[in-house]
């Protein structure tokens, strides 16, 4: 460990804030360990982690790292020799995607960057609109500040396979991160043409792609607030909306500018109502008939509608999939325009009132894994039979939607133009958001669900987490709050366990793949708003003694 240590402080000398950090913390062996202990592990979802001096750090040395992994991996295909780079507000965000370009350039690569940070939907977009081998964007998403990430993108513009993703890191674990990399001179590459930027016209189109998804209801009277809290949603979203003739639209003034420090929210997520609080705040003043926010680099939209008593009330992201799904298929068989045997995709920890909706609406419901790259990759699969027309709409709990296949991963800004629809639709006959949403709990039960998260930090966290999910595996719990377990579902070789009790209750347990932490997902169907709520209450104290006792 001190000879990595010693290593990294000789030659990690182009950034003088890893060089200050890794002196400050010399005489501290715990903190040595936790920068150095592991590689940043990469996966299905890139890279993750804490912003820092190490090789378990986002910085450019394992930014540089995993991009000539990723150059020797593409070399090594017929795939087009070409990527596509974006980054959204992040700390050190443009710094990595140019890093990164200049490491493409020399191996021979031509990297394609957007000029100005851009959302991720973008991104994906970008990867097959300039005809790529892959893509690459700079973000930790919704994670707080001191984070960044780097996820890849494949040629289809999906997030990369199991598969891709074991055969990049075969060639990360060969490469050094000093004396391993190839490295072009940024300025040099940009005149020889091996990086350039990306023209305007390839955003424009991405917007049009989404506006084309439009059941195409009049939204000119809807009053709008919306934040992009900080990232990089406003310039896509304000484009939309203006071509949508949104005319009454309040953007949050505090949380309007780009700013990786997220001064206003610790945790830039619209799931937490902390993020949305200024948006809120500024709705007491204008009174909108919708709030809208983005996350960071613009894949996740949450929302707030008047609640009917003065103030407004947060949609969670299973309530806004199923407003949508509902939403769609109405439209669609209004309008004639629903595909023979339609398609709709949710993942395995999304709410279980998706089936009996889209079972009203003839529509085939598939379940996936948790992630977006699952939900794109059967968007491929029905594109590859013939039929990519089916799919007509994708969902996760975690506030990710898409109607098109135009991208292969959630997006927020076609997520906010089928929020607006559906809102105007519903204004139209006199009702909010909230009152739709009631209207579906009375037709279909009243299903509820509530997400519980513990949180590990540092190798110590790491190594309990893995023994907490060990236990589970070995052996399940016979009961959670009172109620009989009897069935065990294990999911993805293991990684995700799901528990239904007696009672119809679900608890589906899953180490995140992209934060030191386990998530709880928990589900309950009741015949009234009153029975659910006992029934969750029970479900939820039990899910926390079994993380308690194991």
């Amino acid at each position: 460990m001190n000879t990595i240590y010693q290593r990294w402080l000789e030659q990690a000398t182009e950034d003088p804030d890893l060089i200050s950090e890794l002196k400050a913390v010399q005489e501290d062996p715990a903190a040595v360990s936790d920068r150095f202990y592991r590689d940043l592990e990469f996966g299905t979802g890139g890279l993750r982690g804490v912003l820092g001096a190490g090789t378990n750090r986002m910085n450019i040395y394992t930014v540089r790292r995993a991009t000539q992994g990723l150059a020797d991996y593409l070399n090594g295909t017929n795939l087009p020799k070409a990527v596509a780079i974006a980054h959204d507000s992040r700390l050190k965000g443009e710094l990595f995607a140019r890093e990164a370009a200049r490491v493409l350039a020399a191996n021979g690569i031509t990297a394609h960057l957007y000029p100005r940070l851009e959302p991720t939907p973008a991104l994906s977009w970008a990867v097959r609109y300039l005809r790529c081998g892959a893509g690459i964007c700079v973000t930790a998403s919704h994670n707080p500040a001191q984070y960044n990430g780097y996820k890849v993108y494949g040629a289809d513009g999906c997030q990369i396979t199991p598969e891709a993703a074991g055969q990049v890191l075969a060639c990360i674990e060969k490469t050094d991160c000093f004396d391993g990399v190839k490295l072009a001179d940024y300025d040099e590459a940009l005149r020889a043409g091996t990086i350039r930027e990306i023209a305007d016209d390839c955003l424009d189109a991405f917007v049009d792609a989404v506006l084309a998804l439009r059941p195409g209801n009049d939204v000119s009277k809807l009053k709008l607030v919306y934040t992009p809290l900080n990232g990089s949603g406003l310039e896509c979203v304000k484009k939309l909306l203006a071509k949508m003739g949104v005319q009454e639209l309040t953007v949050v003034p505090e949380q309007e500018q780009p700013d990786g420090n997220f001064p206003t929210c610790p945790y830039p997520n619209p799931e937490i109502r902390e993020a949305m609080e200024a948006g809120l705040r500024l709705c007491d003043q204008v009174r909108p008939d919708l709030l809208l926010g983005t996350d960071p680099d613009c894949d996740r939209m949450g929302a707030a509608v008047p609640d009917g008593q003065g103030g407004y009330r947060l949609i969670t992201g299973n309530e806004m999939g199923v407003l949508l799904l509902d939403y769609l298929c109405r439209t669609r068989l209004e309008r004639g325009t629903m595909p023979e045997n339609p398609v709709a995709v949710t993942t395995i920890v999304s709410t279980d009132m998706a089936s009996p909706v889209a079972e009203h609406y003839g529509v085939e419901l598939r379940r996936t894994l948790t992630g977006f790259k699952y939900i794109g990759e059967q968007i491929g699969i029905l594109e590859a039979e013939g039929h990519p027309e089916r799919y007509i709409f994708g969902f996760e709990e975690s506030y990710g939607y898409l109607s098109g296949s135009h991208v292969r991963d959630k997006d927020a800004v076609n997520a906010v133009m089928l929020a607006c629809e559906c809102a105007a639709w519903y204004a139209g006959q006199g009702k909010t958001l909230l009152d739709a949403m009631n209207d579906l709990y009375a037709q279909y039960g009243w299903y509820k669900n509530a997400l519980l998260t513990q949180t590990f930090e540092g190798q110590a966290g790491m190594e309990a987490m893995e023994r907490l999910m060990s236990g589970l595996r070995a052996k399940s719990p016979e009961q959670i709050g009172g109620d009989s377990v009897v069935d065990t579902v294990s999911h993805d070789g293991g990684g995700v366990l799901e528990f239904h009790t007696e009672s119809g209750g679900k608890v589906i347990v899953r180490p995140s793949g992209t934060e030191p932490k386990i998530k709880l997902y928990l589900s309950v169907r009741g015949g009234s708003e009153q029975e659910a709520e006992q029934m969750m209450a029970r479900l939820t104290a039990g899910a926390k003694a079994l993380m308690d006792t194991v």
